[in-house]
């Protein structure tokens, strides 16, 4: 089982590098990461959030199949802008709204090697975002601004001390 890394961990905050290899160690990585993003309850997991510094994410939302992105890269967004309340599983319990295009367009690889394109709207846009800005190191509370994320990150330690109790 694959651990996620939580707020203050250094992988967060690194640029993940390109996969060159499709190979099975990477086909295992993904069925593990969906294994890992089921087991906490959550839509979207990124590499860094497993300690893999490695461009690929995976995501499951409602109504939809999981899906694997591998390489992934936003080549077109809407221009209208859409507040929706966000959460992560590296920062566990706490949320806030962040403003996101309400569409974009993708491109990625498939475990297989094979490049596609794709549109996305709605929840999947969002965690499709959401997951591309881990893979740069990007957090969702960058989106905030400072009062805010200072009291989102306040939040989030004060979380984690009751748990230690």
């Amino acid at each position: 089982m694959l651990e996620i890394l939580t707020l203050g961990s250094d992988v967060l905050r690194k640029k993940c590098a390109t996969i060159a290899e499709f190979d099975k160690k990477l086909e295992d990585l993904a069925v593990a990461m969906i294994d890992a993003m089921h087991d906490s309850d959550g839509i979207g997991l990124a590499g860094p959030q497993v300690g893999v510094e490695k461009r690929i994410f995976v995501c499951h939302v409602p109504d939809d199949d999981p899906r694997i992105f591998i390489n992934p890269d936003i080549i077109g967004t809407s221009e209208e802008l859409s507040p929706y309340e966000e959460g992560c599983l590296s920062i566990p319990g706490v949320y806030s709204d962040v403003v996101r295009p309400i569409s974009i367009t993708i491109q990625a690889w498939t475990l297989a090697g094979k490049p596609f394109k794709m549109g996305a709207e709605g929840i999947l846009a969002r965690v499709i975002q959401h997951e591309i800005d881990h893979l740069k190191g990007v957090l969702f509370l960058d989106h905030l601004n400072e009062k805010k994320k200072q009291r989102i990150i306040a939040q989030y330690e004060k979380n984690q001390s009751k748990k230690k109790k």
